[in-house]
């Protein structure tokens, strides 16, 4: 591992907790998707599985995260259409950096914001439309 790399920390679950840790997302081209989110979003492919014939389960996780999301093809996936997903949000120590390294990737990512109390906020979007928002709260350093 390089020292700009991340590694994905495993949580202990301790009594009482519920912690998220998946996401289903939905998209159109798995593919494309997986793509997408590992060489251009930056984030690890942990699993890439054909368990049975006709189905495809492809699951990512984004530096430093607990959780991670998954694209599955061949399973019902609760009706999601593709880029039905919107909002979710990656914390992030410095946007500009992080806003930065995602258009040096071909992320097109929308100017930082500043929607009140100090929290900055910066939009971008899959290849399906799923959205997602890097956001900085700087008390949390």
């Amino acid at each position: 591992m390089s020292a700009h790399e991340v590694q994905n920390p495993v949580a202990p679950v301790r009594p009482g907790a519920m912690m998220l840790e998946l996401v289903m997302l939905p998209v159109t081209d798995i593919e494309e998707a997986k793509a997408f989110y590992r060489d251009r979003v930056g984030f690890t492919v942990d699993v890439d599985v054909t368990p049975v014939e006709g189905v495809r389960i492809v699951q990512l996780t984004p530096p430093g995260s607990y959780c991670s999301v998954t694209m599955a093809s061949g399973l019902a996936d609760g009706g999601a259409a593709p880029g039905s997903v919107r909002g979710l949000h990656l914390v992030v120590a410095d946007i500009d950096a992080a806003r930065a390294a995602l258009v040096a990737r071909g992320v097109e990512v929308d100017p930082v914001v500043d929607r009140g109390g100090g929290v900055l906020y910066a939009g971008f979007s899959d290849p399906d439309g799923n959205t997602w928002t890097l956001q900085h709260m700087p008390w949390r350093g």
